[in-house]
């Protein structure tokens, strides 16, 4: 009797043991990943950051973009699981510098101010055609001497920077896309890859990425291709970037051509991009959800 007794107690401790180095792992390797997340994102408990948010490119002004709140929306919650808090404000009011806080600037250099003050500062090698005008190279992006034109709903291309620098280092992560739609696709990618994304370039790192939106219309931000790591060029001032690349550069939508994906992306063909799209730097496409 008295055996099984102290049978039945040691079952009892060896199983209460267990399940605390089990929770104490847990704990610890969720703590590690937060504090990983915090440090890529500069947000450490308490913090504050910045959104700073655009115009809509077709309104009157005072409004925004249904993609742009969205992607306002999931940049709150991701601030908020690292226990920082967001203050928000309109591109034309946010006269300060960068780098005292974490900034999360969205939209491109015709629907925001704050944004072509970065391109400018930070990505001089980075040209927007910003003229209103309907046309074929209204809103195309030259990047390296390569221009990446838009097809409406088909192929677009937005910039997704995360830019160290200021007195006091806080990043910069800048959004800049050719559509709204475009800025909430990478805006999703940041915050479901930021984990590979600070593997790759370090938890204080700098870069610049060129994405491929595809075929918006039918899938909406959900499929994104990483088409370049183009943060030497963008960085390089257009002066000294070299000869502008064929004027045809980033013509209409073709077979889609994505590789090997993220872990959790979700694959799938599509319309196309543009020849030099689908040969920049040799980096394989990453098709993200």
């Amino acid at each position: 009797m008295a055996d099984g007794l102290t049978e039945i107690v040691l079952g009892v401790a060896a199983s209460a043991v267990s399940a605390l180095l089990g929770w104490l792992l847990r704990t610890f390797t969720w703590r590690r990943r937060l504090r990983r997340k915090q440090r890529f994102l500069g947000l450490p408990d308490g913090a504050e950051c910045l959104l700073v948010v655009n115009r809509d490119a077709s309104g009157d002004g005072r409004s925004v973009a249904r993609g742009d709140t969205y992607a306002l929306m999931e940049l709150a919650t991701l601030v908020n699981e690292c226990g920082a808090r967001a203050e928000v404000l309109a591109h034309d009011a946010a006269w300060q510098g960068f780098g005292g806080r974490t900034e999360f600037c969205i939209g491109g250099p015709a629907s925001n101010r704050r944004s072509a003050a970065h391109l400018s500062t930070l990505l001089p090698g980075v040209e927007f055609d910003v003229r209103p005008e309907p046309g074929p190279d209204r809103a195309a992006l030259t990047v390296g001497g390569r221009t990446y034109r838009m097809v409406h709903g088909s192929v677009e291309y937005v910039l997704l920077a995360r830019l160290a620098g200021g007195e006091r280092g806080r990043p910069v992560f800048l959004v800049a896309g050719q559509r709204s739609v475009d800025n909430q696709a990478a805006v999703r990618h940041l915050v479901r890859h930021h984990v590979r994304l600070s593997r790759t370039y370090g938890v204080n790192g700098s870069f610049c990425l060129l994405l491929k939106v595809v075929n918006s219309a039918a899938y909406g931000p959900d499929l994104v291709e990483v088409v370049a790591d183009v943060t030497d060029a963008a960085r390089t001032p257009r002066a000294a970037a070299g000869p502008e690349g064929d004027p045809e550069a980033g013509g209409g939508p073709g077979p889609g051509d994505a590789g090997e994906g993220a872990p959790g992306d979700g694959g799938g063909g599509g319309a196309g991009g543009t020849e030099e799209a689908r040969e920049a730097d040799g980096v394989p496409n990453s098709p993200a959800q």
